[in-house]
């Protein structure tokens, strides 16, 4: 039948045709960085991971665009108040530039950790400054927004008659306020910012037609998408929290200034909670992926998050993450004894009828809106034929096993179902080490020669050496 993703703007699932026959344009909204990555992250990029990959398997060319905030998302999702990373910023008495760099960095090493690919383009909000004006201008010129006596550009929402048809709001629906702090020079309350005056304290500012500002959250994804997609482009991924305002203004701004349709598949995740409850710093239950991993791996985390579909919610529980990681162990050790026997298989295809029934019920849940469980319902029926065929020596389904764990879960899943390999213990010479290599990296930042202070972190992260750095020094964990 094919591949059929469910799509937000219909609200329903329909076949997957790219507008470009073998090539793929998928922009996926990326993290605002101002803190440490969170179980949140995990779920949204795994699950857009799996899309990316599951896409590349069934031979697509996938152009996949992720965007770095760096300015301009205020807290709350507003469109006035505090700008997130500025405000962290003065928490941590550093240059807010600096802040956005540390973050990304954590960001880019907590998703190579859960055997997340890169994104074939990473773009940042303050390197697209002028193609952020420029657009803002053409929707200016078009009469889409107007600029107000405090220097700030709104979106006319009123304007656009397609408003809401993303997420289903009519403006008669919209309640004054709702996740948005109301700017006192705004025409209507839902109008959003493309560009906000920056006032006196405001370090994180460009000189523009309006004035010394910088832009609205909302207008950087629809800047960058069109440029490295295209004015239209296949699909445009995000959490569902996104759906409103986020990609309803996206939709209004970019569809205004191209005047073509935005995008042809909107696919959203669902979101997170931890042991049951909203995750929240409030509620004490906040969880980083760096405190997670120092209590399961990585790869259990990715294997828990697979075995929920990605529009359903997540409930983090550290037992249950434990449990499964279990599972994980215990199949990836079944599949070592197997590689073993049979360490080489070539071109061969898989050939059984047991297997080749596991692989097309394995693949026709992939097909079906990128159904990860019940893919691994499958493995598990694998798990069962291997075992068998190990205790029996059948070395025709013993290869059979092989090929499907390590042609097709691996590549599709991101789960290589191997045996963790046992890392160095942490002894005294081992402290003893990778203290010598911090005080050569400390010496290189104080030397400015942050080069090379990246590339010893890089090295240790290779060996599964993982820094933090933290205003009482660079700590560091190994990897399980």
């Amino acid at each position: 039948m094919g591949l059929r993703v469910y799509n937000t703007i219909t609200n329903g699932k329909e076949e997957f045709q790219s507008i470009t026959p073998e090539r793929v344009g998928m922009y996926v909204c990326g993290p605002t960085v101002y803190g440490m990555p969170h179980v949140g992250h995990a779920k949204s990029y795994i699950c857009f991971d799996i899309v990316r990959r599951y896409l590349e398997f069934s031979g697509y060319r996938v152009k996949y665009v992720q965007n770095i905030t760096d300015i301009g998302h205020l807290v709350g999702d507003a469109d006035d108040g505090d700008d997130k990373i500025q405000k962290q910023a003065q928490i941590e008495k550093l240059d807010p530039v600096e802040i956005a760099y540390r973050y990304e960095c954590e960001y880019f090493t907590a998703m190579d950790r859960l055997n997340i690919l890169r994104p074939s383009i990473s773009c940042r909000a303050t390197g697209h400054i002028i193609e952020i004006q420029k657009m803002i201008q053409e929707i200016l010129e078009k009469g889409y927004a107007y600029v107000t006596d405090q220097g700030n550009v709104y979106f006319d929402v009123y304007r656009y008659s397609d408003y809401g048809k993303l997420s289903g709001r009519t403006l008669d629906q919209t309640v004054s306020g709702e996740r948005i702090l109301i700017a006192d020079d705004k025409r209507h309350s839902e109008d959003f910012a493309l560009w906000k005056n920056a006032d006196a304290t405001h370090i994180m500012r460009w000189p523009s037609p309006w004035g010394d500002g910088y832009p609205g959250w909302h207008i950087e994804c629809s800047v960058m998408s069109r440029k490295y997609l295209g004015d239209t482009f296949d699909i445009h991924g995000g959490g569902m929290d996104n759906v409103f305002p986020h990609h309803e203004c996206e939709c209004a701004q970019s569809e205004v200034a191209n005047g073509k349709p935005f995008v042809r598949y909107f696919l959203h995740n669902n979101l997170v909670t931890v042991n049951g409850k909203k995750m929240g710093k409030s509620l004490g239950n906040f969880t980083t992926l760096d405190d997670l991993f120092e209590q399961v791996s990585p790869i259990a985390v990715r294997f828990y998050v697979l075995l929920t579909h990605y529009r359903r919610p997540t409930d983090f529980v550290l037992e249950q993450i434990q449990k499964n990681e279990e599972i994980y162990q215990r199949i990836s050790g079944l599949a070592d004894e197997a590689r073993q026997m049979e360490p080489e298989c070539g071109e061969r295809k898989i050939q059984g009828d047991e297997m080749s029934g596991v692989l097309a019920d394995f693949l026709a849940a992939m097909d079906d809106d990128f159904n990860t469980a019940l893919a691994i319902s499958h493995i598990y029926k694998a798990e069962k034929i291997l075992r068998k065929a190990v205790k029996d020596n059948d070395r025709e389904t013993i290869k059979d096993c092989v090929l499907f764990f390590d042609r097709y879960v691996d590549p599709i899943l991101g789960l290589p179902f191997r045996a963790a390999e046992k890392k160095a213990e942490n002894t005294e010479r081992t402290d003893a080490l990778i203290g010598l290599i911090l005080e050569t990296r400390a010496k290189c930042k104080a030397e400015k020669n942050y080069a090379m202070a990246d590339e010893l972190r890089m090295k240790l992260q290779e060996i599964g050496v993982q820094l933090q750095d933290t205003r009482e020094g660079t700590k560091y964990t190994i990897d399980k």
